[in-house]
């Protein structure tokens, strides 16, 4: 423990009295110095034990002697040692009743006893409890690097951590849950923190941060894990007191040690990322028998069971569509997972919902990054799923309904809270490795539904059981539609009879001419010349059941703005 002026007073060497301040003696003395100047102070740190001869203060001046006084006390000097019989032969009474006055400890040094002497007890204290604060630390390594290399990992390192620093330590992954706490009690703090940790994980790693509680009970200290820029985890230790030199040697042992466990080398991560992509390869292309295979106890548990493939793509605020059912660039033949651009800030916070979600709940996930995208292969109803599911409906809540692809701010987060770009994902109704094309095909046609009506999430379910009519509220639909009724709307414009009503008329009673006529108010002849007169100005036949499919959907999509 540090050097106190009470240890300095009992040193039997330096027969040190006390002067004045005997109720101070407690205080730590972080170093001695030997000053003669008039003012002291900004030379000063605080915490030392100031050492003086009076060769240039008037210390029998009762105003000078209160002033210095004053000043060095407000500096943070813990004590005074005034060498007795240098310049004075007894210690001023004027200094004493000041140093009274400002409750500052007042100590006779005698003559003998050198002020050098003084400083290097005060140095030897110093280095020793320094040498005690490395020698702790470096045991605190051994012992957390024994738990980390235990049976238990992860947890049972947080709980020699925690005691190690009379306090509670938490491990959050990747995605800002908390997936270990010591003691059991922690956790229910460690979840207060998810916001701070949050902000954190925003913030390119290695980085830290100080949290004070709202209660006053502990201060915590969160510290991101990882070696790239990238968080793959984050530390928090609470404790009553901020660190000593000992438990931050074991606080960042900690976090070297849980980097090393949270964080797989990136060759590893490239093997897995190849073998998923070479596993959805063989999917996709009809090959369940040869996935299988080369799947193993890695993904082979997921193709066992019933499975959905989601396909998630970023949203940026120029959105443009991508081109549907074209096989992805990392399945081509020579393609890979690494081919194109990286999966963007929103997929990577997706990814890692869902890797963190099937982690904790056991299951296996295939998640494969290609150029721009995410394609992902979740049990069905598996946490993965759920995970999936609840990160875009978060996102929804959180801007509005018809506005959820489009996060907003920095701090508009959604679990990792990174993402500033927005989210639109397809999911496919569940099935297995024979018909994994088929399941490929359906989310890209939820996803492309998504874009389009401005979802983060559509599930194939949702297109199949719908209607087709709101597809139509789309600018290239309308632009056709427009197009093909230009000619009609124009000679209705000249007043030379309403062609579209009759037209819609006709159409919707699928070309009865009485029934049509009746709506219209009009003789059944004069429907047939409007529809022969459309037939003209068109240039097609009403006959082809084509045409009559086009110029429907056409007035639909212009009928209103929803499209209906």
């Amino acid at each position: 423990m540090p050097h106190t002026l009470a240890s300095l007073v009992n040193h039997t060497a330096l027969k040190l009295t006390v002067l004045a301040g005997e109720d101070r003696l407690d205080a730590p003395v972080r170093w001695a110095h030997a000053s003669e100047l008039i003012d002291p102070v900004p030379y000063m740190e605080g915490g030392e034990l100031l050492l003086i001869t009076a060769l240039k203060l008037d210390a029998e001046d009762p105003d000078t002697a209160d002033r210095y006084v004053r000043r060095v006390a407000e500096a943070g000097v813990v004590g005074l040692g005034f060498a007795v019989g240098v310049n004075y032969e007894g210690v001023p009474e004027a200094l004493v009743e000041a140093a009274r006055r400002h409750h500052l400890p007042l100590l006779g040094v005698p003559r003998r006893t050198p002020f050098i002497a003084i400083s290097k007890a005060v140095s030897a204290s110093v280095a020793a409890d320094q040498y005690r604060a490395v020698t702790a630390g470096f045991e605190a390594q051994r012992e957390l690097t024994r738990a980390a290399l235990g049976a238990e990992g992860p947890a049972e390192l947080l709980a020699r951590l925690a005691a190690h620093l009379d306090g509670w330590a938490a491990l959050y992954d990747a995605s800002g849950a908390v997936v270990a706490a010591a003691p059991e009690w922690a956790a229910r703090r460690a979840a207060r923190l998810a916001e701070d940790v949050a902000r954190l994980r925003e913030r390119p790693a290695p980085a830290s941060s100080v949290v004070s509680d709202t209660d006053g009970d502990d201060r915590v200290e969160l510290q991101t894990l990882g070696t790239g820029r990238r968080a793959r985890g984050v530390l928090a230790v609470g404790t009553g007191a901020p660190l000593g030199t000992a438990e931050r040697y074991a606080v960042h042992s900690a976090v070297a040690l849980l980097t090393l466990t949270t964080e797989r080398s990136r060759a590893l991560q490239d093997a897995e990322q190849r073998l998923g992509a070479a596993v959805l390869k063989m999917l996709l292309a009809g090959e369940p028998d040869h996935a299988r295979a080369v799947a193993g106890r890695l993904y082979g548990g997921l193709l066992d069971a019933p499975f959905r493939v989601v396909v998630a793509e970023p949203v940026p605020a120029d959105d443009q569509p991508s081109a549907a059912g074209k096989l992805p660039p990392a399945l081509e033949p020579g393609g890979s997972p690494s081919s194109g651009a990286g999966a963007g800030p929103v997929l990577d916070a997706l990814a890692d919902v869902m890797e963190s979600a099937a982690a904790r709940s056991g299951e296996a996930v295939l998640a494969v990054p290609d150029a721009g995208r995410l394609i992902v292969l979740v049990t069905d109803g598996g946490a993965a799923a759920d995970a999936c599911t609840a990160f875009a409906a978060a996102a929804e809540a959180r801007l509005g309904a018809g506005a959820g692809a489009r996060p907003r701010g920095r701090n508009g987060r959604v679990g990792a809270g990174r993402e500033t770009e927005g989210l639109a994902v397809g999911l496919s109704a569940p099935t297995g490795p024979m018909a994994a094309a088929n399941a490929y095909r359906q989310a890209e046609q939820a996803l492309s539904v998504a874009r389009r009506r401005g979802r983060a999430l559509v599930e194939h379910e949702d297109v199949a059981a719908g209607s087709v009519l709101p597809l139509l509220a789309d600018d290239a639909v309308r632009a056709f539609a427009d197009g093909l009724l230009r000619a009609l709307r124009e000679h209705d414009a000249t007043g030379r009879g309403d062609l579209v009503a009759s037209l819609r008329a006709w159409l919707a009673r699928h070309g009865q001419w009485d029934a049509a006529a009746a709506d219209l108010g009009v003789h059944r002849h004069t429907l047939r010349y409007r529809m022969r007169r459309v037939e003209e100005i068109l240039g097609r036949s009403l006959d082809d059941p084509d045409v009559r499919m086009e110029l429907w959907l056409a007035l639909k999509a212009t009928s209103s703005p929803a499209g209906e």
